[in-house]
């Protein structure tokens, strides 16, 4: 698409809105969204996030057209590794009944803060990294406290008040995911996205709403269901940074024509 900029938003509206493939590509995200929330009813933060982790997976087969065997051995292997955490993490349910409790206001402004702080500087800050690995990070951050927020909300009462930062998260991190796209390729973006969306609110499970593993065998299988989930989405995001950085994306325009508040494109 045209590089989009938030000086002209109603111009970038009206180019997403009128291109049909972003239009049920956003559908899809959107029913997917619903359906997450509604497993944020059922079950705790961490587990809901390591099984959604798994679409890091079906995002390489897509990237390559459903055909596998184009896939570097490496990304073979992470697929590989994501479903084997799946198979760990379904195990590690067995005979179990997960619970998470209400965490403290405080900790919840101060985790949310730190997250959408950094996110903040992947933004703004030139850092050692493809422009597209950056903002995936900054995407991520902003992802995983639109996820924290989703989780509170989905426990009703004074959890609603979470609704603004939810809001707010989620519209902010798909600009700067729009941004990451006409960067680089999908999955170094949606890649590494996909990443910390998954990890910090896995983390989060367990520092600010304190989920408590199963006992004995199975708690152990969780934690290798989550650590494998993770390394699967952190191998494919890395290599595709890697190879996004010594390759330009067909029809990626010069720097200085696109912005992001100054740094690049939102769209």
């Amino acid at each position: 698409m045209p590089p989009l900029t938030p000086r002209r938003p109603f111009r970038s509206l009206a180019l997403l809105l009128g291109n049909r493939g972003w239009l049920i590509g956003f559908g899809t995200e959107t029913a997917g969204w619903l359906v997450y929330v509604a497993a944020l009813r059922l079950a705790p933060l961490s587990l809901v996030q390591a099984v959604s982790a798994s679409g890091i997976a079906v995002l390489a087969l897509f990237s390559v057209h459903g055909h596998p065997g184009r896939l570097a051995l490496y990304e073979r292997l992470a697929v590989g590794i994501a479903l084997l955490g799946l198979l760990m993490l379904s195990l590690s349910l067995v005979g179990s009944t997960p619970s998470s409790h209400t965490p403290q206001a405080v900790a919840v402004a101060v985790w949310l803060g730190a997250s959408a702080g950094a996110a903040t500087a992947f933004i703004v800050a030139r850092i050692r990294l493809s422009r597209a690995a950056a903002l995936g990070l900054a995407a991520g951050l902003l992802f995983a406290d639109g996820d924290i927020s989703a989780k509170l909300v989905s426990s009703g009462g004074i959890g609603l008040l979470a609704l603004l930062s939810l809001v707010a998260c989620y519209a902010t991190g798909t600009s700067v995911l729009q941004a990451a796209f006409q960067h680089g390729s999908a999955l170094t973006a949606a890649g590494i996205a996909t990443l910390v969306t998954n990890a910090v609110p896995i983390a989060a499970g367990f520092v600010l709403f304190h989920e408590a593993l199963p006992p004995g065998a199975r708690g152990v299988l969780q934690i290798a269901a989550f650590a494998s989930i993770v390394a699967s989405a952190g191998l494919l995001g890395s290599s595709a940074a890697t190879r996004s950085g010594s390759a330009k994306p067909i029809g990626e325009r010069p720097p200085a024509s696109v912005e992001v508040g100054g740094q690049g494109p939102t769209g």
